[in-house]
């Protein structure tokens, strides 16, 4: 496993001028191939229209990929899983977390090939499981693991990046993945799940979840911007919750999704994510106090696995509810 991301590293190169990029009214934000209603905001370019700032969306590979993007400088707010952001937040980038993306529960699941010879955790023994290192898919395997008692460093856990997990599989290099949608969906297809995050969730009581952070200084310098944005976010995902019969195969809604995350079978996908409204936002259940204590239990899990150094005690200073609590007022 990695000893060490050279997050905190990149955090000393120089970052885009928060003050210049407030006149300027331009943002970078970091998206994944993750299936989730607001690709379809990213599609109609409600946001552009709403604040009047020049976006670029760009795709990153992983979690890790954003948070080091963010680190350098390059993104100024990113969509990253509870473990990547426990994992820059423990090595003092200047982040913080405002909107929770989903919780995770069945999106992220364990699938062994067919013919593997897998039955339980226990077979994983010897076998090869691919998997983005710091990601929550490689904190709720490593859970999984401990929690059936079965020793890790028996299994080859190998790291790779969600596209190179689909061409590993498609080889027959691999016996296993732990992976979310697009991936998820089209390794379904030649094996079976042996469980999901929301299973492990139920069993040690630690849920996962993706989220989207911000550089702080950007904040600062950004604040209405930051709440229009999580109106926007919010009201996409309640348009999903509460018009599901719209999202549909053939819908605008559901082509959008499935074109920015490159996935199909995007209405099946959707269904395996939770997607908190405002109010579920800011309660202690995530912003309000539980997403802290999840990342600190992500955080102390990554360092027994030596992925980072250091755990903060408190991470409570590394999410805010700010505009999601202005969002809610207006």
């Amino acid at each position: 496993m990695k000893k060490n991301l050279h997050i905190l590293a990149l955090a000393t190169s120089v970052f885009l001028s928060g003050s210049a990029l407030a006149e300027n009214k331009e943002v970078v934000i970091a998206y994944q191939d993750m299936v989730v209603p607001w690709r379809y905001a990213q599609e109609t370019h409600n946001l552009e229209q709403k604040t009047g700032y020049k976006v670029t969306f760009r795709k990153l590979a992983s979690g890790a990929d954003v948070i080091r993007a963010l680190a350098s400088g390059s993104v100024h707010i990113g969509e990253a899983g509870a473990a990547p952001i426990a994992s820059g937040l423990s090595q003092g980038l200047n982040i913080q977390l405002f909107w929770i993306l989903d919780n995770i529960n069945d999106a992220e699941a364990l699938v062994v090939r067919n013919g593997s010879n897998v039955k339980t955790l226990a077979d994983l023994n010897g076998k090869r499981i691919a998997v983005p290192f710091v990601s929550t898919s490689h904190f709720h395997t490593l859970l999984a693991l401990e929690h059936a008692k079965v020793d890790a460093r028996g299994v080859k856990i190998i790291n790779l990046r969600p596209p190179e997990i689909a061409a590993a599989w498609e080889r027959g290099d691999i016996d296993a993945t732990f992976i979310w949608d697009p991936v998820l969906a089209k390794v379904k297809k030649t094996g079976k799940t042996l469980i999901s995050s929301g299973e492990i969730a139920k069993q040690t009581g630690t849920a996962t979840f993706d989220g989207i952070v911000v550089n702080k200084d950007f904040a600062k310098q950004n604040d209405a911007f930051l709440t229009e944005l999580v109106k926007l976010l919010a009201a996409t995902d309640a348009d999903y919750r509460n018009n599901k019969a719209n999202w549909k195969t053939d819908s605008a809604q559901i082509k959008a999704v499935a074109k920015w995350a490159e996935a199909a079978e995007v209405p099946a996908s959707l269904a395996l994510y939770e997607f908190p409204t405002l109010q579920q936002q800011a309660s202690a259940q995530w912003l309000g106090g539980g997403a802290a204590k999840s990342l600190a239990a992500t955080a102390a899990f990554l360092k027994t696995q030596g992925t980072i150094q250091n755990v903060l005690p408190d991470y409570s200073a590394g999410v805010n509810a700010t505009w999601v609590r202005k969002a809610a007022a207006q």
